[in-house]
């Protein structure tokens, strides 16, 4: 009579060990065994590296946007002038600025001129906005201060212009040149207004990570960009950095009501907001993709035990003969399953890891045999495919590939403990 035995005991792997390691000669499944494993450590390595890509496709995107622009940035409704114009600028702004800088959660608050020019230099020509910005103000913006790939001088700013590394590679200067703006609302005369040129040296080159950003972006001293785009004691905006950007909502109403009755306010998110909810909606479909490749992997198992079962069915009969009880019989085909799950999921962290940690080697090879061109900045606005691992991903995919393996398991694992001895044993 079948006895209750200890759950999982030695013996119970033991025979989970031998059924794994047999040949097909010996009724063994070993070639659908190595064909669940390979499937699971794909699928897992698969979803790891996808979330690792996607993790750091949002950092480096939100990291850009708040290395080299406002978290918040405050501008006035537009009101009739005296002349019958629509005036948008800001009188005030020193004690705008002051009064929203006393905000708390407020890190700077900065004036700025902002316009489009046209820049020209050797005969070749670039659209370009340019930012009108104290020095002081300049230096406190990580994108652009403390860019690895900056070159120049940027104590030097109050005597010249920086520019993006896009821009000085459009129109082929570098820092020492002297490069000419054109504005179309230049110099009013009695005749009309003409066009505006200046010329200026080139005194730092950044890079802010964004090729939308380098190829477009000109920053301008605030004093002389006033009166260049004659804004003569105005500025057309407030930037505003706060200390925590994700939170930038809750303090909207505060900024508001200290610049004053006529702002308006326009948050990172509200700029960017379209493509982090894209991000958002691409991050979940992509993870049910992946998880059902991961389900597909681990049906693999059920294939593979329910091959095992039928191959086995004599040993299971004589095992059930000499006293194993159908908990240990099922005991012993989960075991199978599992342990197939669980090393291919460890393989499948392992690789996921490493290609998430390598990314950049990785992926320099894949550019060299395709000729190069894989990666274009001008479509997808960052430099390089990046790659952030996190643990909560690598939990979230590990949870998933050894709770379906063990799920699947299960029903196999019943069958084979419910098969009836007699039965199996009668054609023996």
């Amino acid at each position: 009579m079948a006895r209750n035995t200890v759950p999982f005991a030695p013996f119970e792997w033991m025979i989970a060990w031998r059924y794994l390691r047999a040949r097909r000669a010996e009724g063994g499944v070993s070639v659908m065994t190595w064909i669940s494993l390979i499937g699971i450590t794909l699928a897992v390595f698969a979803l790891i590296a996808t979330l690792a890509v996607r993790s750091g496709f949002r950092a480096q995107f939100v990291d850009t946007i708040l290395g080299a622009n406002a978290h918040v940035t405050l501008y006035q409704a537009p009101q009739e002038t005296e002349t019958g114009g629509i005036d948008r600028t800001i009188a005030d702004y020193d004690g705008m600025a002051a009064r929203v800088a006393g905000v708390p959660g407020v890190t700077r608050a900065a004036p700025l001129v902002r316009g489009q020019v046209m820049i020209s230099a050797g005969g070749r020509n670039a659209g370009v906005e340019v930012l009108g910005i104290a020095q002081a103000d300049i230096e406190t913006l990580p994108g652009i201060a403390d860019s690895d790939e900056a070159y120049g001088d940027l104590s030097r700013f109050g005597a010249g212009i920086a520019i993006g590394a896009g821009v000085a590679r459009e129109i082929g200067v570098a820092v020492g040149d002297r490069v000419k703006l054109i504005s179309p609302e230049g110099v009013r005369t009695a005749f009309g207004t003409s066009p505006r040129v200046n010329a200026y040296e080139v005194v730092y080159v950044f890079s802010a990570g964004r090729y939308d950003i380098d190829r477009t972006r000109v920053y301008m001293p605030f004093a002389e960009a006033q009166g260049y785009f004659n804004r003569e004691g105005r500025a057309d905006e407030i930037e505003v950095m706060v200390s925590d950007p994700d939170a930038v909502g809750a303090l909207v109403p505060a900024l508001l009501e200290a610049a004053g009755e006529r702002a308006l306010a326009w948050t990172w998110r509200d700029a960017s907001g379209g493509f982090l909810r894209a991000l958002e909606v691409e991050d979940n479909v992509m993870f049910v993709i992946l998880s059902i490749l991961v389900l597909i992997a681990t049906m693999n198992i059920v294939s593979g035990l329910i091959m095992l079962v039928k191959n086995k069915g004599r040993d299971i009969g004589i095992l059930r003969t000499i006293g194993l009880s159908e908990g240990s019989v099922m005991r012993v085909f989960f075991i199978c399953g599992a342990f197939t799950g669980l090393v291919g999921t460890a393989l499948g962290v392992v690789l996921g890891c490493l290609f998430a940690i390598y990314i950049d080697p990785i992926f320099s090879f894949v550019n060299y045999v395709m000729g190069g061109g894989v990666w274009d900045p001008a479509i997808r606005g960052i430099y390089a495919l990046p790659a952030e691992l996190h643990l909560n991903d690598v939990l979230k995919a590990v949870a998933l590939s050894l709770g379906l393996s063990f799920v699947v398991t299960i029903f196999p694992a019943r069958r084979a403990a419910r098969l009836n001895p007699v039965e199996a044993l009668r054609y023996e």
